[in-house]
């Protein structure tokens, strides 16, 4: 059908309710608005969905959750998972509690049992929940740090972490396959719970999260030692991360805990920020003054599911708060772990820390000094995730720690996804340990840059929303392909690595090798001089990203070279 069709099937088709017909008879006559919505089905990628929240196929709503949901369930049941059955958490967003619902009574008219938490809950602890459980997957309804006006559905499988090839696409494929309405399955509430196929849990999956999130603290004795005297200011954006974050804190010990009380409490629209992100700085403008009020040591943010982390740090000689990026931040935690678990003598034998191939190259020069293996997995912290699972399966390594460049990492395998909530937890320990030691984060983050090289790494975003948009993002990425691009300013093109293709290729001999990852969307340059650039359109959003990467003398070097090297990518890329 065309979305023409497909618009004049939604409004006739009594499948569909009262308010949704009245929604789409409101833009009728409005063609673009039409087709946007109508000119495709929202799309269930390798991490599940993610859209704006409206009637149409193109869009997050009752209907669009339950066809994803009966395709997981048509997929469960042919693995023979039902029995296992799946934990569903949701976050702080429009329709987050109604969607997550709608999937758990979707799957309970499969036959498959269904464990939803009782109120708005983290990501990462979903993640631990689906272990914690036994469950056989696991959803959580979020958009992350998306605009209000989004929200989204991601899969989990039984290792906690989200879904890795062969099972998404299969997923995929049995979601795709789900084409008639009609067949997309619900069943009443109080029957899903008299019949034993729905669970409410909550406390008893709280309790054990926080057991396994204090493990991850090395030095007790030090925190207690400076709980008096170290100023933290925390907001949690108006989402899941209020909660947990203040009462493993409080439990730790810290005394001096303020929280922005502005962005306290759950807010569908997050009333108070444009853009409820800890990488836009934007963001941080209550936060900020309430520290400067306050005088905190650590201003520290996350996003509304709680598995990204932002920070500001006091730099004392100007006074004024440092912005960190998630490679700063991840930094100060991965070089505070390994240092101190070497030095204890807790360190496991052959241990790893994973990053994605945007992440820091500052990583590389710390895991050598500490003789730590360092493997490199695609972007999205379900590669992270995977290794786990594979460390686990082979005993071939010990998960250490693993980070990505979007505020994302994770301390210990309670969880397998980024976890915003241990992130917190880990570097209040590491301020600790620098109030003691008579610093600030800022002056750790500069002795880091001494010792290991004024690494700094940057991402540019091009936003392209709608049919045209796919388009233009498509043809950026083609054109990049074709071009070969043999050097970026001043800095030669070594090496162009295909992850679409598979194919890496040698610029100076023209010799092609095998990239043994998985295919993927993403055009990598490696070029001289420990610099770098990337080009990969968003999994989860209408975007199309740039990332780049440059090794300085100084602060002041890397700046001026992270500019000149943004500036180069960018005249590479035509948008009409």
């Amino acid at each position: 059908m065309s979305y023409k069709e497909t618009f004049q099937f939604w409004l006739e088709n009594p499948y569909f309710d009262e308010e949704t017909k009245k929604e789409l008879a409101a833009i009728r006559n409005n063609e673009e608005e039409v087709q946007d919505r109508f000119y495709k089905e929202l799309e269930f990628g390798t991490g599940g969905l993610r859209g704006v929240i409206g009637a149409g196929t193109n869009r997050m709503n009752f209907y669009t959750v339950r066809k994803a949901t009966q395709g997981l369930a048509n997929y469960i049941i042919k693995q023979g998972g039902q029995d296992k059955g799946v934990a569903i958490a949701y976050d702080s967003r429009r329709f987050s509690p109604e969607f997550a619902k709608e999937a758990a009574l979707c799957l309970n008219a499969n036959g498959i049992k269904a464990y939803l938490f009782d109120s708005l809950r983290p990501t990462p602890e979903l993640s631990f929940a689906v272990r914690k459980l036994g469950c056989i997957s696991g959803i959580v309804v979020t958009a992350s740090h998306n605009p209000p006006e989004y929200n989204g559905y991601k899969v989990y499988w039984e290792d906690g972490a989200q879904v890795t090839a062969p099972k998404d696409k299969d997923i995929i494929g049995e979601v795709k396959a789900v084409t008639d309405w009609n067949t997309v399955k619900t069943m009443d509430e109080q029957a899903a719970k008299d019949a034993g196929l729905l669970t409410i849990i909550g406390s008893e999956i709280d309790d054990a999260y926080m057991v396994e999130l204090k493990k991850q603290i090395i030095h007790p004795e030090i925190i207690k030692e400076m709980a008096e005297d170290i100023t933290i200011v925390y907001t949690p954006f108006n989402g899941t991360g209020n909660v947990p974050v203040c009462r493993v804190l409080d439990e730790l010990g810290f005394k001096k805990v303020y929280v922005v009380k502005e962005q306290q409490m759950p807010d569908p629209d997050f009333t108070t920020l444009e853009y409820p992100n800890p990488e836009d700085p934007k963001a941080f403008t209550l936060a900020l003054k309430l520290a400067k009020e306050v005088h905190a040591d650590v201003v520290l943010a996350t996003d509304p599911d709680a598995d990204r982390l932002g920070i500001y740090a006091l730099d004392t000689k100007s006074g004024e708060y440092v912005p960190f990026t998630g490679n700063m931040s991840g930094m100060l935690i991965a070089e505070y772990l390994l240092r101190e678990k070497t030095k204890n003598g807790t360190m496991p034998e052959n241990p790893a820390l994973v990053k994605t191939i945007v992440t820091t190259n500052m990583a590389d020069v710390m895991t050598e000094k500490y003789n730590v293996k360092q493997i490199e997995v695609l972007t999205g912290f379900k590669y992270i995730g995977e290794q786990i699972k594979l460390f686990e399966q082979t005993g071939s390594n010990h998960y250490v720690f693993g980070l990505e460049e979007s505020y994302g990492c994770l301390a210990g395998t309670h969880a397998r996804d980024k976890d915003a909530v241990v992130a917190v937890m880990c570097l209040c320990e590491v301020a600790a340990w620098c109030k003691k030691n008579g610093i600030t984060l800022w002056d750790q983050m500069l002795n880091l840059y001494e010792e290991f090289g004024y690494f700094k790494e940057g991402l540019h975003t091009v936003t392209l929303k709608g049919f045209s948009g796919q388009e233009q993002i498509a043809k950026i990425m083609s054109d990049l392909r074709a071009e070969q691009i043999a050097s970026f300013a001043d800095l030669k093109t070594l090496a162009i690595k295909d992850y679409e293709s598979s194919i890496s290729k040698d610029m100076t001999t023209g010799e092609e090798s095998p990239i043994t990852l998985p295919k993927s969307n993403v055009l990598y340059f490696e070029l001289e001089n420990n610099s770098w650039c990337c080009a990969r359109p968003s999994g989860t959003e209408p975007k199309i990203k740039f990332y780049m990467g440059v090794k300085g003398t100084s602060l002041e070097d890397a700046d001026e070279k992270l500019e000149t090297l943004k500036a180069a990518v960018l005249s590479h890329v035509k948008v009409d």
